[in-house]
């Protein structure tokens, strides 16, 4: 069917309300929290040869693709942790992620600053969150978004909340959103089945 007609697509996850079409719609950068939302949550610490610890986190393939999707489709993005972690900036440079910001509980502050140096309007500003501090956030982007197991007292500020749960392919169904919205889907998606098809033909 025509992906002018948003009621009618495939959606990834839940579907999503009319109002958040809407939103997703405008939308021209996409920013996320790392724990629980781009990772499950866990932090692992893993012994280096001169006795300090090295922390990492695992990251979903799934949402590692869409991050890629996002980029061909010219939409920015960016990374907003309370943690430190080299991981996180590893992570950033590998997906093309354009703003990273870590190491500040006080994330309206973080966002703020990226609000001054992105040049976009505030309804053209997603966000995705799961906990406490992500909330002065959700309440000012244009289309705030939450994971499935995010506390339950932030869940009323969200305009969509993802069917998976943080680090499982949650930032996915929202980027999946976003990209349908603007009837963007396809031709962001064509190149990879080009690819496939050209591999196929190949064997």
């Amino acid at each position: 069917m025509s992906e002018s007609q948003p009621a009618n697509k495939s959606w990834c996850g839940t579907v999503p309300s009319t109002q958040a079409i809407e939103r997703a719609s405008k939308i021209k950068l996409l920013l996320m929290d790392v724990d629980s939302v781009l990772t499950d949550g866990k932090v692992y610490y893993v012994p280096q040869a001169d006795g300090k610890n090295y922390e990492t986190k695992g990251f979903d393939s799934h949402d590692g693709l869409g991050l890629h999707f996002l980029r061909d489709a010219n939409i920015e993005s960016g990374f907003i942790s309370g943690r430190e972690s080299q991981a996180v900036i590893q992570r950033a440079s590998n997906m093309h992620v354009k703003y990273v910001r870590q190491g500040s509980m006080e994330k309206e502050k973080v966002y703020q600053d990226i609000l001054s140096q992105c040049g976009f309007a505030e309804e053209q500003i997603a966000y995705i969150g799961d906990d406490f501090p992500d909330i002065p956030v959700l309440k000012r982007v244009g289309l705030a978004c939450v994971v499935a197991n995010a506390r339950a007292e932030v869940k009323p500020h969200a305009h969509f909340i993802t069917q998976a749960q943080g680090g499982q392919g949650a930032a996915r169904e929202v980027i999946e959103l976003i990209l349908k919205a603007q009837d963007k889907w396809q031709s962001v998606i064509s190149k990879y089945a080009e690819s496939l098809s050209r591999s196929a033909s190949s064997r």
